[in-house]
């Protein structure tokens, strides 16, 4: 058998999809949105903010990662209690990984290596492997009901929001081991990392609140007042804006991180969720849950774009 470098599997990937979607799509990041209400994943061209592809998504997708070489969509599926894979390329459902009961935040190690799953249902984190696209190890974590679990951007540390727990996990990646547990507001949701890996930003959903949480102590920081149902976090490029999805509200808040402090707030569609934006940092994107739209906003001038529509009941974004 023939075993293909990893570039060159990477460029046959490349190589599909573009015979599979439109030609724009290579032109400029894409935004993947989960659509758990209609069980597909809407694809948006970041260059024209149109929908340029529907794909399959399973049953109920939420918490969605893109595999380093743009191969695979990894999904959260969550009544089938997995993570199924969806084929960019092909455009189709591929494997299943089961993963255990109710997984919902997803992400990839910055090293493209890993997915990690949140597992409601069993209080665990779920790894998956993507050189093999079979599960490798599981990290139990104290708090009940994890919601997200997301890497810093260094690799090293892995933040869980413990819903119903009102605190947050933090494991040590590299042992594979639960290092910490911090208290914060009550239903915590949303992480976000600066650039450098010193701070996280949790969204805090019953308390409405952000809490700023240093990533080398394990301290809070900083609290910051948000709107009312606080729920997505996504964070700047340069570092120096955090944005927090305000579910109650119909709004996106944007902090100033010198400061800690709401220095706008922008209007987007009903129950805005969970966020993405492009690597310029020059558009935010925002999944709607009751609106079946996602709002992009200009990060410059702080205000919406547009509404794209999309599946119904979209969960979130992610953009690569």
């Amino acid at each position: 058998m023939t075993v293909l470098p990893l570039r060159r599997l990477g460029a046959m990937a490349t190589l599909a999809l573009s015979a599979a979607l439109p030609s724009s799509l290579l032109a400029a990041p894409m935004a993947y949105v989960p659509n758990e209400g209609s069980g597909t994943i809407s694809v948006i061209d970041t260059a024209t903010d149109q929908v340029v592809a529907e794909l399959p998504g399973g049953s109920k997708p939420r918490g969605l990662a893109v595999g380093s070489d743009s191969r695979w969509l990894y999904v959260s599926d969550q009544p089938k209690n997995s993570l199924q894979l969806v084929e960019l390329g092909a455009r189709k459902l591929g494997p299943v990984v089961a993963l255990g009961e109710s997984p919902e935040g997803v992400s990839i190690s910055p090293d493209g290596r890993w997915v990690i799953a949140a597992v409601e249902g069993k209080n665990e984190i779920a790894v998956t492997d993507t050189r093999t696209n079979a599960l490798a190890f599981s990290i139990p974590v104290h708090g009940k009901n994890p919601e997200h679990a997301v890497f810093s951007p260094n690799g090293r540390l892995v933040f869980v929001s413990a819903e119903e727990g009102d605190a947050v996990d933090i494991l040590d990646f590299t042992t594979r081991k639960q290092v910490a547990q911090v208290s914060v507001g009550a239903r915590p949701r949303g992480i976000g990392f600066l650039p450098d890996s010193s701070r996280a930003y949790v969204a805090t959903e019953n308390a409405n609140e952000v809490f700023v949480i240093d990533t080398t102590s394990f301290a809070i920081v900083a609290r910051i007042k948000a709107g009312l149902r606080a729920n997505g976090i996504a964070v700047h490029p340069s570092g120096k804006y955090v944005y927090v999805s305000n579910g109650g509200d119909a709004n996106v808040s944007v902090v100033d991180t010198a400061s800690n402090q709401i220095v706008a707030t922008v209007p987007v569609g009903q129950r805005p969720w969970n966020m993405a934006i492009t690597p310029d940092g020059k558009k935010l994107y925002v999944a709607n849950g009751r609106s079946n739209s996602v709002s992009v906003i200009d990060t410059a001038s702080r205000t919406k774009l547009r509404d794209i529509p999309v599946g119904k009941l979209p969960w979130g974004v992610v953009v690569r």
